[in-house]
C-alpha cells in the first residue's frame, strides 16, 4: 500500500502545470525591454550587457555563456553591434536565435561617411521617406562581421556599412514587436494570444509616444549638436533633426587627434549649439572639442539604455530621456 505522503506527492505533480514559457536571453536593455513587453508576466528576460558596459567592446563572463547555452531563445541586434556575442552565438542553434537587424521590414541606414563631413544630405532621408519595405534588406547584411573588423583595423577610416543602432527608430520597434510575438508563439503556442495582445498594446503605446516626442522635437529641427559617438542617426532621421556631429565613430573607438581637429572645424562650420557626453564614456573628449567655443554642455545621453532598469516600459523611457536631454540643452541656449 502506498503511503499518504507518496499519494499526496503524486496528486501535486498531476496538478502542477507544465511550464512551456521559453527562457529568453537578450543582448541589450532596449532588446530586452521589447521582448519583456511581449512576454509580460509570463517570464523574465535575461539581459547580457550590464549597465555601464559598451555594447561594442564588452567581454562576456562565464555566467553569460552559461545563460546563452541554457536559453531557449536568444534575441540580439547582430554581430555588427556586438561582436563579443557573435562568437558565442555560433555555439547556439540558429533556430533558437533572432537577429533583429535581419528581421524583414526593418529600416536600416548606412553610416554613409558620417564623421568625414557634415553629411547634411542625411536630412533628405527624413521620416517622409521612411518606408521599411524599400530599405530593409538592401544591404543583405553581408557587412556585419567584415565592417566591424574593418573599422577596428583602420580606425577613423573604417566608418562604413550599416549603422546597427536601429532601436532608436521607434518604427523598427513596432516591426520587432510583431516578430518577437511570432517567435514566442511558435515556441509556446499555448500563450500565443497573450504574446500577440501584449505586442499590440506595446506597439500602440509606442506609437502614441512617437507622436508626442515628434511634436516636442519639431521646433528644434534646425539645431546642430555634438555627441560622443555616431549612434544617433536613426533618432535624428526619424524625428527630422539635423544629423549629430560625432566625436567618435560608430564603434565608439577612441578618436585620433586628426579626428578631434576635424570635429572642432565641424563645430564652427555647423553652428552647433549643444554638446552631449555619453553615459559610461569619458566626458573629457566632449570637453576637449568644445573648449573655447560657445557650444553649451548638455546632459548625458545613453543610447544603449545603460542607465535604465530592465523591464516593461523601459524602451519608452529610453526614447523619452533622450528627447528630454536634447530639448533641455536646446531650450537653454
Amino acid at each position: 500500500m502506498r503511503s499518504p505522503v507518496f499519494a499526496t506527492a503524486i496528486l501535486c505533480l498531476a496538478a502542477s502545470p507544465v511550464l512551456a514559457v521559453p527562457s529568453v536571453v537578450a543582448d541589450l536593455v532596449p532588446t530586452g525591454a521589447l521582448v519583456q513587453e511581449v512576454m509580460g508576466e509570463l517570464g523574465d528576460v535575461r539581459v547580457l550587457l550590464p549597465g555601464g558596459a559598451s555594447a561594442h567592446h564588452y567581454q562576456m563572463r562565464p555566467s553569460d555563456a552559461q545563460a546563452l547555452q541554457s536559453a531557449d531563445l536568444v534575441f540580439w541586434m547582430g554581430p555588427s553591434l556586438t561582436p563579443w556575442l557573435a562568437r558565442a552565438a555560433g555555439n547556439v542553434d540558429a533556430d533558437a536565435q533572432v537577429r533583429l537587424l535581419d528581421v524583414p521590414g526593418v529600416f536600416l541606414r548606412d553610416f554613409a561617411g558620417a564623421g568625414d563631413e557634415l553629411h547634411q544630405d542625411h536630412v533628405d532621408e527624413g521620416h517622409d521617406d521612411h518606408e521599411h519595405g524599400d530599405h530593409g534588406h538592401e544591404h543583405e547584411h553581408e557587412h556585419d562581421d567584415h565592417d566591424h573588423a574593418h573599422a577596428e583595423d583602420h580606425g577613423d577610416h573604417g566608418h562604413a556599412g550599416t549603422d546597427p543602432h536601429a532601436w532608436l527608430d521607434p518604427d523598427n520597434a513596432t516591426v520587432w514587436l510583431k516578430a518577437i510575438a511570432a517567435t514566442l508563439s511558435q515556441n509556446d503556442p499555448e500563450n500565443a494570444a497573450t504574446y500577440q495582445a501584449n505586442a499590440d498594446a506595446a506597439a500602440d503605446r509606442i506609437a502614441d509616444l512617437d507622436a508626442k516626442l515628434g511634436q516636442r522635437l519639431a521646433p528644434h529641427a534646425e539645431q546642430r549638436f555634438i555627441v560622443f559617438h555616431d549612434a544617433y542617426g536613426y533618432f535624428t532621421n526619424h524625428f527630422g533633426l539635423q544629423p549629430a556631429v560625432p566625436v567618435s565613430l560608430g564603434d565608439a573607438s577612441t578618436p585620433s587627434a586628426a579626428r578631434i581637429d576635424q570635429v572642432r572645424r565641424q563645430i564652427t562650420e555647423s553652428g552647433a549649439v549643444c554638446a552631449f557626453p555619453e553615459y559610461a564614456h569619458d566626458p573629457v573628449l566632449i570637453d576637449t572639442v568644445i573648449e573655447g567655443s560657445n557650444v553649451g554642455l548638455g546632459g548625458e545621453l545613453s543610447p544603449e539604455g545603460g542607465t535604465l532598469e530592465h523591464g516593461i516600459g523601459q524602451y519608452d523611457r529610453l526614447l523619452t530621456d533622450m528627447a528630454q536631454t536634447l530639448i533641455g540643452c536646446f531650450e537653454a541656449e
